[in-house]
């Protein structure tokens, strides 16, 4: 059983600059969600870093608030907490399977998340693995975070996004001439 598992944990590293962390949850179950972000809080201020801290909707809408606050404000590493319990129907892997996707995602296109948004059957697994004193895995998704942030700015990892930049804008000549030479 995953409650007397004992688990192994990295060392925390050191920041070589201050870091803020963006902490994302889906409070869906409220006292489960307090449990995920005290973890994480407590976590992220032993590494010296700050934090804000922004709920959404639901587990579905963790990337998207993750990307949108990627490419529009100036967060160093992302905590996406939350937790789905298995109910009776499908939407159970729907939402398991989609926000684990698009935190995959976000993190292959260089973010450093950390995924604490827990996948259980039952709200006392979740109780497990939310308490602070138990397997903490809101501060575990902190960590993770924290340590790609680390490894981010070790390589020297752009700011910048990944992808095809705009082209550069055309002055009126440019575009007179661009013009002149389609019509010949």
């Amino acid at each position: 059983m995953a409650a007397s598992e004992t688990h192994y944990t990295m060392s925390r590293a050191s920041l070589s600059k201050p870091a803020k962390v963006l902490i994302v949850v889906a409070p869906y179950y409220r006292d489960i969600a307090d449990q995920l972000i005290a973890g994480a809080k407590a976590e992220i201020e032993a590494w010296g870093a700050s934090h804000d801290l922004i709920e959404v909707p639901g587990a579905l809408e963790v990337p998207t608030a993750i990307s949108m606050a990627g490419r529009l404000s100036n967060f160093d590493a992302f905590v996406a907490l939350g937790c789905v319990i298995r109910g009776e129907t499908t939407h159970y892997e729907t939402v398991c399977n989609d926000s684990s996707r698009g935190l995959t995602l976000l993190g292959l296109s260089g973010y450093a998340v950390g995924n604490g948004i827990l996948t259980v059957e039952n709200r006392d697994q979740a109780l497990v693995r939310a308490r602070v004193t138990e397997q903490n895995k809101g501060g575990g998704a902190a960590a993770a975070a924290l340590h790609l942030l680390t490894l981010s700015r070790k390589w020297g990892a752009p700011r910048a996004g990944v992808g095809f930049r705009p082209a550069e804008p055309m002055g009126e000549d440019t575009i007179i001439a661009g013009l002149a030479q389609t019509t010949l």
